[in-house]
């Protein structure tokens, strides 16, 4: 700053600049504090343009104290930047008048500003999660994250109440802001949400072996801020409510929740003849109250119960077992309190297989929160589904331990099947409730899986599901189970098309267990048929020829036949397009390639022969725009199996495009799945979705000897599973040559770029 300039002028660093938390994508953030003497504009000037003429980032305003103070008054984002303000040149008292007056002001408006802070900050956790439990989670902005630290400080500053007296916020803060400035180095870009991406990397930087521990680190650091800032908003609720309360005269009173509970100030609060030293049972108790109640339990009372109480006897007694299913059946109110009781360390205490998924982060499309915040939502999810079964119980303990087999190696399902067993004898089960449950662990993905990854149509698939459940009571506890666990996965995990599917499925089952004869396989409908013999006596198209504007409305001589059914209703969208084409070992190739063209994303597709003609059923959903148009779509289809149409050759132009923007993906997986159809092939693709991925994989597996029957497809997020009916040309399995075969075909296409 010039010297002419230092009295009456005072540069100000204010937001992170003022907290010396400047990192490589941080903007420079200044205010030139002026009283009116000489002229601010060339003092700006001279501020200013040398910071721009070096290229840096520069957030700036010009102020008289008096403007600034009313910006503050008026602005809360504004206010709590002033209350970091550091001196930077120029003015020294001029600033520290700044700070005095900002800090002043900021206490007297406390009682109005503090709820508007703790709006927004509900806010922007709604909007962006909780940073102990994202997989992709927001360093900034979610939850826990550094905003919240800031208004911790805020908070402090008012004198209305004092964050926690630890040291573990500071902590935590410190490593979040390590881990944003090697975000913005690794990435040479101000970005404050750790991607899958760029977690690897971000961890190398550290020294870290891989992103499970960074994440784990960045959860724990969360986790700390978020349960300090649920404290300290509980006590500026409580001391701001006390002053109205004084102004009114009234007085507290404590309200008795349980045995040894109370409420008592908005906090659940041990009753005055308690004795944790003798009752085991009593922070379960305490828990369970908070969670009906809708409140929690005050960390002095936590602390109180986890030094004091004596462990739980092994196998629980009754009381305790009935005060877990009461706080699992507490709905959303479970979730403060579980926060709380991790905090105290109790979670751990009673299910020591807990810290094995503390954390844990899962790198699937489907989820969005690390296991164990899942298995809560879960419980949370279940807790509306309780009057649908008969065991409401072993509902909600199957949603609470459905994923503890994440923590150990091998499928998780199989895994946690004895894991569960064994914590439901611990809990106090009889032996065969406790199988019961672990049944239930076993087959959570039994349903979904099924629904939307097996031909409805073989004979084999509901088999499957009927041996499995046995009893309409499991049947009902297995698809209350599948519904919360979907859903709180999250959105792509329990759309209305996969809801409807396992719906049918639980559906068809239950009429078989209560002893209907199963289902007929699917048939062609009396018009699919008779579309077939009529496209059956049509000469194959040649190439070159296409359909006359007289074919776009009504098949002719060597068109094929293209109908299209606009959705039923439901909240799936899809549409159902039926093609009739003379029968041909790439038919479903050559069609999945035109529906792709026509950005149609295929759900479901099965293959029927009837004499000479092919009938393929696809269930699909636009991916833009309108449904399906049926004009263009037997235009497109008649034109590509003519020849004229190079489906292949659109579609590789298209996915060049589409693949410059996609971020590196897992290796994709090829698998035959063996006991899933006694006659037929079955063979599961998994890779990441593509625009003709599905026209590729069905061309390459089309040749002479195999024949698609039918196909599953589905697809999570931006990954893609399709499942696909092989059989030979007398409609058997395929050999083992054969198997090899298609194998190889189907890894060849995935590793392939088009």
């Amino acid at each position: 700053m010039p010297a002419t300039a230092r009295r009456g002028y005072a540069l100000v660093a204010i937001g992170g600049y003022g907290r010396r938390e400047l990192l490589p994508g941080s903007d420079l953030d200044v205010l030139l504090l002026v009283t009116g003497r000489g002229d601010p504009a060339a003092v700006a000037d001279a501020v200013f343009y040398p910071v721009w003429d070096a290229g840096l980032a520069l957030d700036h305003s010009v102020r008289t104290l008096g403007q600034a103070l009313d910006v503050a008054a008026a602005d809360l984002k504004a206010a709590l930047g002033l209350i970091d303000a550091r001196h930077v040149a120029g003015d020294e008292a001029l600033t520290e008048q700044l700070r005095s007056d900002v800090r002043d002001g900021w206490r007297k408006q406390a009682a109005a500003r503090l709820p508007e802070l703790a709006a927004m900050c509900r806010e922007r956790a709604a909007s962006v999660g909780e940073l102990a439990h994202l997989l992709e989670p927001d360093l900034v902005q979610a939850y826990g994250g550094l905003r919240d630290t800031l208004a911790l400080r805020a908070v402090t500053a008012s004198w209305i109440a004092d964050r926690p007296r630890t040291g573990g916020v500071d902590l935590a803060r410190q490593w979040l802001l390590t881990v944003r400035d090697a975000l913005h180095r690794t990435t040479g870009r101000r970005q404050d949400r750790l991607l899958f991406e760029n977690q690897d990397d971000v961890a190398a930087t550290l020294g870290l072996p891989d992103a499970d521990p960074l994440l784990r680190r960045v959860a724990e650091a969360g986790r700390s801020i978020a349960y300090a800032s649920d404290v300290t908003w509980r006590d500026v609720e409580r001391t701001l409510a006390g002053r109205r309360r004084r102004g009114r005269r009234q007085q507290l009173v404590r309200r008795a929740l349980g045995d040894g509970v109370d409420e008592y100030d908005g906090e659940v609060v041990l009753a005055r003849d308690a004795d944790p030293a003798r009752d085991a049972v009593l922070p379960l108790r305490a828990a369970a109250a908070a969670a009906q109640a809708g409140l929690v339990p005050g960390p002095r009372t936590l602390a109180r119960l986890a030094a004091e109480c004596p462990p739980l006897p092994e196998p629980w007694p009754a009381p305790a077992l009935d005060a877990l299913v009461s706080l699992l059946g507490a709905g959303p109110g479970i979730v403060p309190v579980w926060d709380a009781l991790e905090a105290a360390g109790l979670v751990v205490r009673w299910f020591p297989e807990w810290e094995r998924i503390r954390y844990r982060a899962t790198r699937t499309p489907v989820h969005r929160h690390t296991v164990d915040r899942h298995l809560v939502e879960t419980a949370a999810v279940a807790s509306r589904l309780t009057r649908r079964v008969s065991r409401p119980d072993l509902l909600l303990l199957a949603a609470l331990v459905h994923d503890l087999g994440k923590g150990v190696p091998g499928d998780h399902s199989e895994a946690g099947e004895p894991i569960a067993a064994a914590l439901g004898r611990r809990l106090g089960l009889g032996d065969d409730d406790a199988l019961t449950l672990g049944r239930l662990v076993r087959h959570h993905l039994l349903l979904p899986e099924t629904a939307t990854r097996r031909d409805p149509d073989d004979p084999a698939t509901l088999a499957t599901v009927v041996d499995a459940v046995g009893t309409r009571e499991f049947l009902e506890l297995l698809a209350c189970l599948t519904e919360a666990d979907a859903t709180a996965a999250g959105p792509i995990a329990w759309t209305p098309l996969r809801s409807r599917l396992v719906g049918d499925l639980v559906e068809r089952t239950r009429r078989v267990l209560a002893g209907a004869a199963p289902p007929e396989p699917g048939r062609l409908t009396d018009e699919q048929a008779a579309l077939a013999e009529e496209v059956g006596r049509r000469p194959p198209m040649g190439p070159g020829r296409t359909p006359s504007e007289r074919d776009l409305s009504t098949p002719a001589a060597g068109a094929p036949a293209v109908e299209v059914a606009p959705p039923d209703g439901d909240a799936s969208g899809l549409s159902t397009v039926t093609v009739v084409a003379p029968r041909g070992p790439r038919v479903l190739g050559i069609v999945a390639g035109v529906l792709a063209l026509h950005r149609l994303d295929v759900r479901s597709a099965s293959a029927y022969t009837a004499g000479d003609a092919a009938v393929l059923v696809w269930r699909v959903v636009a991916r833009r725009g309108g449904g399906p148009d049926e004009v263009r779509l037997r235009e497109d289809v008649a034109r590509a199996l003519g020849g004229s149409l190079d489906v292949g050759e659109r579609l590789a132009a298209r996915a060049a495009e589409w693949r410059g923007r996609v971020i590196q993906h897992a290796r994709p997986r090829v698998e035959l799945l063996r006991d899933v159809s006694a006659d037929a092939t079955v063979l599961e693709v998994r890779a990441h979705d593509e625009p003709g991925l599905l026209h590729r994989l069905a061309t390459a597996l089309s040749g002479p000897g195999v024949v698609v029957r039918s196909a599953v497809v589905g697809t999570l997020g931006s990954e893609a599973i399709d499942v696909f009916y092989l059989v030979d040309d007398t409609g058997a399995p395929l050999s083992a040559a054969a198997e090899e075969a298609a194998v190889a075909a189907a890894e060849d296409v995935t590793e392939t770029s088009p």
